[in-house]
């Protein structure tokens, strides 16, 4: 009797490119102990268990992956009963966090079925090739298994991470339409890495970034804060602009940018110099934001200095939520960043005039990341918006 693979050749599973641990160099001492404790308890139990996504691309890229993410073929159900100290979250599609002393927590994911037998809103769950092609980039469709340290790629994402080439994984069109935020990780990627966004993919993008704006504003929210915060904003935001999803993500910012040309290059600048900051750990995500933000407020009424030596708080809390009031700050990190923006406002009125900062001011417990955006912010602004104040006469009091 033929075998059922001959009968229905369309079944065909793909063949994957398997490279054995003598030709990669990811080792089990790249690995958290608590991520290697949930892969092997998986693979003793008899399941699947591999890492996935984003730590593995990280590792043979030589950078340090934020996450260690593992999926599985068990069912959220079952991981659930081999960890204790676990809990499913997730409503359309499941998935585990397994936690560990000091707030640490490895999430495991079970393959995910074809994308679109999704559609009816059903969870389905598949096998690690489908999963595969479920993922957004090739780069970002990697698996390191546990049980033979071999690295599988179903997508041809190693020639990809060899090349430096963003693709996304099957027709730009689908997919981009599918979910638009798929477009904002393709030009993550390519600005993290250096790596280039192949034609098709960046053609995809260019006819579709209009619906990036049918995405939640939560979500976007996320994705491009990390990029803002994460080191390689500078790069990021001139792949924003030439794609056009700028303008769709902030659109008055993209207004003040045809009104003052200059301050683009201002703001390209300033990303620059905060990515070597956040690279240094000298620069928190307030900080970040603040770089990311200040030339706007310039924008807005802030490119003559201040009048008088006062804080503009409520003036750049207004502003602000102009073009951050959709997307639902967290109230913390929103506070922060009006905070040392209008303090780095306030600290500009003496700059500008060659006096010291009030001692009020200097006691403040973020003056030290004060003076880092001072010093980084004021001589380019100087340098680029030619901006100067002269020093006021002093009336002369009647004898």
């Amino acid at each position: 009797m033929p075998e059922q693979l001959e009968l229905f050749p369309d079944f065909s599973p793909i063949k994957p490119r398997i490279v054995p641990r003598s030709e990669h160099p990811i080792s089990r001492k790249m690995i958290p102990r608590e991520a290697l404790k949930v892969l092997y308890r998986l693979h003793d139990a008899g399941y699947l268990a591999y890492l996935v996504g984003g730590s593995v691309r990280d590792l043979l890229l030589g950078l340090p992956p934020k996450d260690f993410d593992v999926g599985t073929d068990a069912r959220p159900e079952e991981i659930r009963r081999l960890f204790r100290a676990s809990r499913i979250i997730g409503r359309r599609f499941r998935l585990v966090h397994v936690y560990f002393r000091g707030g640490k927590f490895v999430e495991v994911v079970t393959f995910r079925g074809p994308e679109s037998a999704e559609e009816n809103g059903e969870e389905i769950y598949g096998t690690p090739e489908e999963d595969a092609f479920r993922r957004d980039l090739t780069i970002n469709a990697l698996f390191y298994n546990i049980a033979d340290f071999t690295i599988i790629d179903y997508v041809g994402g190693l020639e990809d991470l060899k090349n430096g080439t963003i693709r996304v994984i099957g027709n730009p069109d689908l997919r981009f339409i599918r979910d638009p935020v798929r477009m904002l990780r393709a030009i993550r990627h390519a600005a993290r890495a250096g790596f280039t966004i192949e034609p098709a993919t960046w053609e995809g993008i260019l006819r579709h970034r209009e619906k990036i704006r049918l995405c939640s504003p939560i979500r976007l929210r996320d994705e491009w804060l990390k990029d803002v915060s994460g080191g390689w904003a500078a790069p990021w935001l001139d792949l924003m602009l030439k794609s056009g999803l700028f303008r769709e993500i902030f659109p008055l910012y993209h207004r003040a940018f045809l009104d003052r040309p200059d301050l683009q290059n201002f703001l390209k600048t300033l990303l620059a110099r905060a990515d070597t900051l956040v690279k240094q750990n000298r620069l928190s995500q307030a900080g970040a934001l603040a770089f990311f933000l200040y030339p706007y407020l310039l924008s807005r009424n802030f490119l003559r200095p201040l009048e008088k030596p006062e804080r503009p708080t409520q003036e750049v809390e207004r502003y602000l939520l102009e073009i951050l009031g959709s997307y639902r700050f967290c109230k913390e990190l929103f506070e922060e960043t009006v905070v040392l923006l209008s303090a780095l406002l306030y600290l500009r009125f003496f700059a500008l005039k060659g006096k010291s900062p009030p001692k009020k001011l200097v006691r403040k417990s973020y003056f030290p990341e004060l003076r880092l955006l001072s010093e980084n912010i004021f001589p380019e602004e100087k340098k680029r918006l030619k901006i100067e104040v002269k020093a006021r006469k002093k009336k002369r009091r009647r004898k």
